[in-house]
């Protein structure tokens, strides 16, 4: 297994709730490091660039609305693996299918309520990482 970074974003629903903490010491706890770390709102441009693949669906609009419900935490998550041990974390996307003891089972609500975004590949997670942070938000230490 080799060393990878990966894209989180603690969606709207894990704000609200005050739920980040939780999520981020998990990952923490799983022995991730955190490498880029900020709080932001989602302009319409960089939804549309990042629900590219899904923005024809009838949905769209409310996953636009949803992320744009309050700001949102970006984090860059780098480890051993990170991109699968952090899916297997957080369980399905449906948190209505998702075990108790993974994020979503534990915290999330539905389809798109579901606390957190993670890449699914490393090809995805190194064009998320390059659209939600600069050269200079990502760092190594």
């Amino acid at each position: 297994m080799s060393t990878e970074r990966t894209l989180i974003l603690l969606k709207p629903d894990c704000v609200k709730k005050k739920h980040c903490g939780e999520v981020v010491k998990r990952f923490e706890a799983a022995g991730f490091t955190i490498r880029g770390f900020k709080m932001m709102t989602l302009s319409s441009d960089l939804l549309g660039e990042h629900y590219s693949h899904v923005s024809d669906k009838p949905f769209f609009p409310d996953i636009v609305a949803f992320m744009q419900s309050s700001p949102v935490v970006a984090i860059v998550l780098e480890g051993e693996g990170v991109i699968g041990k952090v899916r297997d974390m957080l369980g399905p996307t449906n948190s209505k299918e998702a075990d108790p003891g993974t994020i979503r089972g534990d915290m999330g609500e539905d389809m798109m309520v579901n606390v957190c975004h993670a890449s699914d590949s490393p090809e995805t997670a190194a064009a998320e990482v390059e659209r939600f942070f600069s050269e200079d938000e990502v760092f190594t230490y």
